[in-house]
């Protein structure tokens, strides 16, 4: 009997990687996604890489009646990924309530049909946002939780929060918290990968839309931080990657072998990057100019960080294995597929 593996936000990008590894491993899945940021073109790709269509509804997790259906209905089920919320550090800036909305009472319908029906464990899709710009780099899961610089990443402090409390209330919770870094590239076979909605607030779609002509120049939000070359610095992790990690967590969770009842790890590959060190890496490696232009900062965005992984590297058993070469080149490989270029 396999294990049935509920993944929320599951066509998206994130997310609809994650359930290629769960399914590659053995997992049954169920996506459940409102489709406000994917489409379920995302199931085709899964299909086609792994042979099997997982099992989807759409409907929104604020619709806390629908969900409890949905809870009902699904008696199986072992676990959860949690992935859907609304994920643009700008956007956020704009529209705070929004965020605040959706990301929140999201996790908090989910936590109440979980501790109702008794479903445990569940993975949390964090982020480094949560850490602000860290005092000190690489950051280690014990550095302070400063002041988030947007709402989104105040969103993903408060989530931990009320993850914290919900698991000290109910015996039956438990969780790992996965605080990832700045995913880009795509599935090696390039069925799936990340299509965002409207002008992209990724660097790299940035970047691969523009190289492909799609937008005529790729906006580079200043250069004048404190940094080697006046970019921003990032930590960039292979999308896979960072999808393998959820599996390995899951299975941490159910097997019974998490330390804490809510365990954090960071997720990045330990290296950081500045944004025009990207540009640069992503036009070598494809043969490809991207034509840019320098702008000033963005609201919300912080001047550096990348991660210190050893503890998903020693405790999770995980460990960042795409080069970012390689993972630049599935980006522009997955927008090539899409736009028909050869």
């Amino acid at each position: 009997m396999k294990e049935l593996i509920l993944v929320t936000g599951g066509t998206g990008y994130i997310g609809s990687h994650t359930v290629v590894e769960l399914i590659k491993e053995g997992f049954d899945v169920v996506i459940i996604d409102n489709l406000s940021n994917s489409t379920t073109e995302s199931l085709d790709g899964i299909e086609q890489i792994t042979g099997i269509r997982p099992d989807f509804e759409q409907f929104d997790l604020l619709d806390l009646q629908r969900l409890e259906q949905f809870f009902a209905s699904r008696p199986s089920l072992k676990a959860i990924i949690h992935f859907a919320a609304s994920k643009a550090v700008g956007e956020s800036v704009e529209k705070p309530l929004l965020y605040y909305r959706n990301n929140l009472n999201s996790l908090i319908n989910l936590l109440h049909c979980m501790v109702v029906h008794e479903v445990s464990p569940i993975v949390f899709s964090s982020s480094c946002t949560i850490y602000g710009q860290p005092r000190e780099l690489p950051v280690t899961e014990q550095a302070p939780i400063l002041p988030a610089e947007s709402p989104y990443g105040n969103t993903k402090q408060i989530c931990e929060e009320i993850l914290a409390d919900s698991i000290s209330a109910f015996n039956v919770l438990k969780a790992i918290s996965l605080r990832y870094f700045n995913p880009i590239g795509a599935h090696p076979s390039a069925l799936i990968g990340e299509l965002p909605r409207g002008v992209p607030n990724n660097l790299v779609p940035y970047v691969t839309q523009t190289a492909a002509g799609v937008l005529p120049e790729l906006k580079i939000y200043g250069n004048d931080y404190d940094t080697p070359d006046g970019s921003a610095i990032r930590d960039y992790i292979n999308v896979v990657d960072l999808a393998r990690a959820h599996v390995t967590a899951i299975r941490r969770l159910i097997a019974g072998k998490n330390s804490e009842p809510l365990e954090y790890f960071n997720l990045g590959t330990g290296k950081g990057t500045s944004v025009l060190e990207l540009v640069q890496t992503f036009e070598q490696v494809t043969g490809v100019k991207v034509n840019h232009r320098i702008v000033g900062r963005r609201a919300g965005d912080i001047e550096k960080v990348w991660a210190d992984t050893t503890k998903a590297n020693e405790t999770l058993g995980w460990k960042a294995i795409h080069s970012l070469d390689e993972t630049l080149l599935s980006a522009w490989n997955w927008e090539k597929r899409l736009r028909d270029i050869k």
